[in-house]
């Protein structure tokens, strides 16, 4: 496993803007950038296919890449194994799962704005049928359904569609099933990659279009969204995990090596602290060291730490605080004893901000009610987390009488003359005349 000494730069020694820039530099590339050129074209190819092929060429890629023949009749989960999964969900997971349901779904209430229909000159509609990308993995991750599918249905989205690849025993885990069953989502699909994006986009013989799709997944499943946007609406363009932990001498070293860490394990994954003290810095990598080796995947952390995570030492709060700006991490956790909320206001650009040292990612991962489907790769300096209201679409509300149109007339016909469309001005000129 060896030492960690490696991630940490410190603003005095020599070297530090050279390895600062390299930290910068890889957050923002991440994985699915590195990975080899001809990539995207094969997703854009994959995409292509199914939008000439449909179901057939589900078929083929579901094949190919997950190593399972399904018809095109197997693409569906039954209502009947959807209801058995629920059945044997374990009682106490099933409370836990419903009470985070709960928090959920008021928050997603508390900052909908699509009921709020109080300017006439604005409309709010939900949309009509999303899709949620679940990405299939040994371990079940029920919170990336809740964290999706509870904004959308607090938004009036009446068609949600589950796609999750066919990685547990040629199916989706129960546990994912279960709770579906549980949110009332009947469309589940044992599809994953591109394919199951480009048929969601496109459409095809058995599984009908959606107008949005949103939810993690590793590059191929993000290039198939871009590749598929304008044509559907998505989330954002999102790459692996990442943790940004601003700290001074008030944070617990130990709980800030364990929030690294958590963001790490996700290989890959980034977990990054900025200070202003190096004493404080050598003692979250002396816990790192004392830490890692205690882990399930410790041994995939350790390399997530050495390729994508740091400890930068700045010299002063305010190039802290500069540096955290710049990084507009995923997930920004602040953790300076009782200066937090005051650090916190100053800081600009994040997916979600956990303030204070009682409140690490996990909580607003699987418990708080934000959605944890967030933005990464530095893109929190324009994209937002997903919340209800990615789930409703406006349209403007424009009305008036003749005595309206009349006064505006001559403004508005001297705009189109302008632009040289006399039709447009004829519309208005023959109302008035």
């Amino acid at each position: 496993m060896g030492s960690f000494d490696e991630i940490l730069m410190v603003a005095s020694e020599p070297g530090f803007e050279a390895k600062m820039q390299r930290l910068l530099r890889e957050h923002l590339m991440s994985a699915f950038l590195k990975a080899k050129s001809d990539l995207a074209a094969t997703v854009r190819q994959i995409v292509a296919d199914v939008a000439q092929r449909g179901d057939a060429a589900v078929v083929e890629y579901t094949e190919r890449f997950d190593k399972i023949k399904l018809s095109p009749s197997a693409f569906r989960i039954s209502a009947a194994a959807l209801e058995a999964a629920h059945q044997q969900l374990d009682a106490e997971l099933l409370a836990t799962l419903r009470k985070a349901i709960a928090n959920i779904r008021r928050y997603q209430s508390e900052i909908f704005v699509g009921d709020k229909n109080t300017h006439p000159g604005i409309r709010y509609t939900p949309l009509r049928r999303v899709g949620l990308c679940i990405p299939g993995a040994s371990a079940p991750l029920p919170s990336t359904v809740m964290m999706t599918a509870v904004p959308a249905q607090v938004a009036g989205v009446k068609e949600i569609v589950v796609v999750s690849p066919p990685r547990w025993q040629g199916g989706i885990h129960p546990v994912i099933l279960g709770l579906c069953y549980e949110l009332g989502i009947t469309e589940v699909y044992r599809l994953g990659g591109a394919q199951a994006v480009a048929a969601l986009a496109w459409g095809t013989e058995t599984i009908a279009k959606v107008d949005k799709i949103v939810g993690p997944g590793h590059d191929v499943v993000q290039l198939a969204k871009k590749e598929v946007f304008g044509l559907v609406d998505m989330d954002s363009f999102a790459g692996p995990s990442d943790v940004l932990i601003v700290a001074n001498e008030q944070a617990n070293p130990a709980w800030v090596a364990a929030d690294m860490l958590s963001q790490a394990e996700h290989d890959p994954g980034a977990g990054v602290v900025v200070t202003d003290s190096e004493a404080f810095a050598r003692a979250v990598l002396a816990e790192l060291e004392i830490q890692t080796p205690q882990l399930d995947r410790a041994d995939a952390t350790a390399r997530c730490l050495k390729a994508y995570s740091g400890i930068v030492v700045c010299a002063t709060m305010e190039a802290v605080i500069d540096f955290a700006n710049d990084f507009a991490a995923e997930h920004l956790q602040v953790q300076c004893g009782s200066d937090s909320k005051q650090m916190a206001a100053r800081l600009t650009n994040a997916g979600a901000i956990f303030i204070g040292p009682f409140t690490p990612v996990a909580v607003g991962d699987y418990w708080a009610g934000p959605s944890h489907t967030l933005p990464t790769r530095q893109t929190s300096k324009f994209f937002s987390a997903v919340t209800s209201n990615d789930f409703v679409k406006s349209s403007s509300i424009i009305e008036y009488s003749r005595s309206q149109l009349a006064a505006s007339a001559d403004d508005i016909v001297r705009l189109a003359l302008t632009e040289g469309l006399d039709a447009h001005a004829k519309s208005v000129q023959r109302r008035i005349d």
